[in-house]
């Protein structure tokens, strides 16, 4: 049976490529942040709660949600998409 959009669980991933000795783990209910320095991972936990309360403001989930509205959402938030050119 194909699972319906409705059925499908979506998750935020975020990754702080920059390092100060610790690790840090950060999950919730529709994201996990891992790495970082302390003021990256800060900002990583800061943007994803931003994230979740705009989406619970305008009463979507995470699967819910289309792609260009989680661009609009994340825009606000002060995030942007950094386009990959494929050669």
């Amino acid at each position: 049976m194909a699972k319906s959009r409705g059925d499908q669980k979506a998750m935020m991933l975020g990754v702080g490529l920059d390092d100060d000795g610790h690790k840090r783990l950060t999950k919730g209910d529709n994201f996990a942040l891992v790495g970082g320095s302390q003021d990256t991972h800060e900002q990583m936990t800061e943007k994803v709660i931003k994230i979740n309360e705009k989406l619970k403001d305008r009463g979507k989930q995470l699967e819910t949600v289309s792609r260009e509205e989680f661009d609009d959402i994340a825009h606000e938030v002060g995030l942007q998409r950094n386009e990959v050119e494929n050669n």
